[in-house]
């Protein structure tokens, strides 16, 4: 994926989440999420992705308190 893609994506994605509201959300990233993750052949793949996104976030938190 390109830069530009990314950002033509990530757009998209700040607008749908805008879109539906922040009460919709977690479900419309949940959503996306499986569908995403349905692209990959194995657990193994996404496993990583997973635990990354959870380490940032928790990071995030630690940095904010």
């Amino acid at each position: 994926m390109t830069d530009d893609d990314l950002d033509c994506s990530y757009t998209a994605l700040c607008e749908a989440l805008a879109a539906v509201g922040e009460a919709q959300a977690p479900l419309l990233l949940s959503m996306l999420s499986l569908s995403l993750m349905s692209r990959f052949d194995q657990a193994d793949q996404v496993l990583p992705l997973i635990a990354n996104a959870q380490k940032q976030c928790g990071a995030g938190a630690a940095d904010a308190a």
